[in-house]
């Protein structure tokens, strides 16, 4: 891990500076040059960066791949024109929810599906279902039709219990082999994670049973549960002879509707088709399919209240993490005659992100096994991928695996997105009471269109007061921290952070983070630091305030910090999924020149963390494969520091097509999806037949803005 060269030839930026490593490294094959290559050799360094061109050593340039001509696709359009018919009666022969479930149930009976209880425990008479699992029982089946064995070991294999998927593990050689006793008996190691959603919690939330007094008291406090009564009327439909007990009401921002139930939350989610109400029986463990339904009159029109048509996992993602004392104030009730005792939302815990290095909350690639990996490599602050508060609150049990914990992230939150008042303030009530977290920060920048639609993420910017309800519901209702993560503004060139940051921290936010761009902008052009100074320079100072936007260097993080001391700590997010080594640069430094061998070593530490979080059978696989892949998408965007000729490399540098100093590294910084497969098969086997990949996210720096 030598560092790389330290002369300070300066370009057009202090930061940017010479490399004078080049002529250490051989070339590799000399390859014929193309008008690509040679326009781009034309070049002096200076302009290349002007045009945010990689100015990579010429030595290691090389032809771009070759791309299908227009002639090409002309026939490959005609060749697939032929088929065209059968989509319509492809969209004609859709199956229903029904029969997809019946399909599913189905291939769970066959024999590559075997069942849990048997396949750790190898005896048949182990499950207690017997003939009325839904699994199969054929052990010999599952053998015969089990893929082979991947290369390596069990990531179980040094736990004080055996391996949880016993014959279904994909690293079943390695087993040690103990007798019946021994797979059995015993006590269990305590789990590494934390944070799952309890079973009967579950249960309350999908037959809306579920209550939030904290959150219903605070919301009544603000004016914003309870009022408007006579503006609204509730029309309510014919039920199975069932009568509601009472009635609460719930705002949704614009206007306050009287709703059925203990809990019928205002969503965001897509309405209900007009159908039957689904009977659930108490005891019962399938979710419900669909929700009973309320009718909201307002001036002689109707809507449907939006409960949404969800379906769930079949399987919850673990255990809840019970916490080790109750939490203060959960249910304590101030007297009447003493209100000094209830905390003023500024005299609440406070945590002190100065100087800290925080990994931002990424969708899809920040799960848990790539935070631990970060958290290795120097990261102090690590938090969730952000969670839909409507589907927190109806079990959705794939969004509380958003909320997962390690035990190494010892300063963890969650981030959380949401509308209206009542469901972000309910959902925190929820999360302070299942899980263990130090801080909740609230997404109010995400620029995704469907989050957008629903009026939340950066839709809120444009909604200042719906702001104010949102952060003073949520900090009353909870004691723990919360953020708040923003963007400058809704439309690129009216910022209005700065009207706001004052009252940000007087409404009960203890930290904001400002990403420097506008919703309208997304990731291109570069991040409007100077705005993020201006907004930190205004903050009160019970408000710390957090920059993002472009880190990839030392540098960088040394030259925001060093503009802005107001400026509590700057948050990573891609510069950690290109290089997540940028932690231990900043800790250290330096500019780490890491081999092609080194940042193996990183991914085989992913896998092995995936295999532990997500499972070592063939589904645990494959999903860990997915995310790997998720992942490579951003790593190849990586320019090793020996191949440059001005360093550091900035985050909306386009690369050229260049060769790597070995195999593997060439391998490494391809963006053919087929070569981040093949580096999946040297760590996970070959893929299935069939296996295609294409990256879910395309948030470079350099594509073109939408909507603007």
């Amino acid at each position: 891990m030598d560092e790389s060269a330290t002369s300070t030839i300066t370009t057009t930026e202090e930061s940017v500076v010479k490399n004078p490593e080049l002529s250490l490294v051989p070339p590799p094959p000399s390859e014929p040059a193309d008008s690509h290559s040679k326009s781009h050799s034309e070049l002096t360094t200076e302009e290349l960066v002007a045009k945010s061109i990689a100015p990579i050593n010429k030595h290691f340039l090389r032809p771009p791949p070759l791309r299908p001509s227009s002639n090409d696709a002309v026939s490959q359009t005609t060749a697939n024109a032929a088929p065209a018919p059968s989509q319509s009666s492809f969209v004609k022969d859709k199956k229903s929810k029904r029969q997809l479930k019946r399909e599913r149930r189905q291939d769970q009976k066959s024999s590559k599906n075997i069942c849990p209880l048997i396949a750790k425990t190898g005896d048949i008479t182990s499950c207690p279902y017997s003939d009325k699992c839904r699994f199969s029982h054929d052990v010999e089946g599952f053998k015969a039709q089990k893929p082979e064995d991947i290369e390596g070991e069990c990531p179980f294999l040094d736990s004080e219990e055996p391996c949880p998927y016993g014959l279904a593990c994909r690293f079943l050689g390695t087993h040690k082999s103990k007798d019946k006793d021994g797979v059995l008996g015993g006590k269990k190691k305590m789990s590494d994670e934390c944070n799952g959603l309890n079973k009967d919690v579950q249960k309350l939330l999908w037959k809306n049973k579920m209550k939030f007094p904290k959150a219903d008291a605070k919301l009544k406090a603000l004016g914003l549960l309870g009022k408007a009564k006579s503006k609204t009327k509730i029309v309510e439909e014919k039920e199975d002879d069932e009568t509601v007990p009472g009635t609460c009401h719930v705002t949704d921002g614009n206007g306050v509707s009287e709703v059925n139930g203990d809990l019928d939350t205002k969503l965001e989610s897509a309405e209900v088709p007009e159908e039957d109400d689904l009977d659930i029986k108490d005891g019962s463990d399938e979710p419900p399919m669909k929700k009973p339904k309320s009718v909201i009159e307002e001036n002689g029109s109707s809507a449907k209240a939006n409960n949404g048509d969800v379906t769930f996992m079949e399987k919850v993602v673990g255990e809840s993490c019970t916490q080790t004392e109750p939490e203060a104030g959960m249910d304590v009730t101030t007297p009447e005659g003493d209100r000094s005792l209830k905390l003023h939302p500024r005299e609440k815990k406070i945590i002190d992100f100065r100087e800290k290095l925080y990994l931002a909350p990424l969708t899809t690639v920040g799960n848990l096994p790539f935070r631990r990996v970060c958290k290795v490599l120097g990261a102090d602050v690590t938090c969730g991928e952000m969670a839909m508060c409507t589907n927190l609150l109806q079990g959705q049990a794939s969004e509380w695996a958003l909320l997962r914990r390690h035990s190494s992230e010892d300063l963890f939150g969650v981030q959380i997105c949401g509308a209206y008042p009542d469901t972000v303030a309910r959902a925190m009530e929820l999360i302070d009471q299942e899980c263990t977290v130090d801080f909740i920060d609230i997404n109010m920048g995400c620029p995704i269109d469907i989050v957008v639609e629903k009026g939340a993420g950066s839709a809120l910017l444009n909604k200042p007061m719906r702001i104010k309800s949102i952060i003073e519901a949520a900090s009353g209702t909870v004691d723990k921290p919360i953020t708040v993560k923003v963007r400058t503004g809704f439309f690129e060139g009216k910022n209005r952070i700065d009207s706001l940051i004052t009252d940000i921290g007087n409404w009960g936010a203890s930290a904001v983070t400002i990403h420097g761009r506008s919703r309208q902008q997304r990731y291109s052009k570069l991040a409007n630091w100077d705005y993020v100074y201006q907004c930190a320079r205004k903050a009160p100072d019970a408000l710390q305030v957090m920059g993002n936007g472009d880190v990839f260097s030392y540098l960088d993080w040394n030259t925001r910090k060093a503009d802005c001391p107001e400026l509590a700590t700057c948050m990573i997010a891609r510069g950690a999924l290109i290089k997540p080594w940028i932690f231990t640069e900043i800790k250290e430094q330096r500019h780490w020149d890491i081999t092609s061998g080194e940042r193996l070593n990183i991914l085989k530490d992913f896998v092995r963390l995936g295999l532990e979080h997500w499972g070592s059978d063939t589904k645990g696989v494959e999903t860990t494969r997915r995310f790997l892949l998720e992942w490579l998408s951003y790593t190849c965007r990586y320019i090793p520091v020996g191949l440059l000729d001005v360093i550091p490399q900035r985050l909306n540098w386009r690369p050229p097509s260049y060769y790597g100093r070995d195999d593997l590294e060439t391998l490494m910084v391809s963006d053919s999806a087929a070569d981040w497969v093949r580096i999946s098969e040297m760590l996970l086997g070959k893929v299935p037949d069939g296996f295609t990949f294409a990256p879910k996210h395309k948030s470079n720096a350099y594509d073109r803005a939408e909507n603007g």
